[in-house]
């Protein structure tokens, strides 16, 4: 059973900064590429950064510039390093398999960007 746990969301101010991290059960991270996906409301889930076991990454045009992708092998641990955060990053994030996630997700980690 994939087991991920999203943490370290929260409430900040336009152009403010955030770091999530996810926490991977088993050996999810040594045979995925992971990504972060997020969800506002309203509005369908997409993935915004992913990152291959080697550290290769990709992103959205949204959030290109901004976010950074990184992971932690020996923790199992996936981070999303989010700067100048804009009122349209506000969204439910979560961690997952990409492009193709697993069936089962996270609680994912509530980001609202407001002043």
């Amino acid at each position: 059973q994939v087991q991920l746990v999203e943490s370290g969301g929260g409430l900040v101010q336009p152009g403010g900064s955030l770091r999530l991290s996810c926490v991977a059960s088993g050996t999810i991270l040594q045979s995925n590429v992971m990504g972060w996906y997020r969800q506002a409301p309203g509005k369908q889930r997409e993935l915004v950064a992913s990152i291959s076991w080697s550290g290769r990454t990709n992103y959205a045009d949204s959030v290109k510039g901004r976010f950074t992708i990184s992971r932690d092998n020996a923790k199992n641990t996936v981070y999303l390093q989010m700067n100048s955060l804009k009122s349209e990053d506000t969204a439910v994030y979560y961690c997952n398999a990409a492009p193709r996630p697993f069936g089962n997700w996270g609680q994912g980690t509530q980001v609202t960007v407001s002043s």
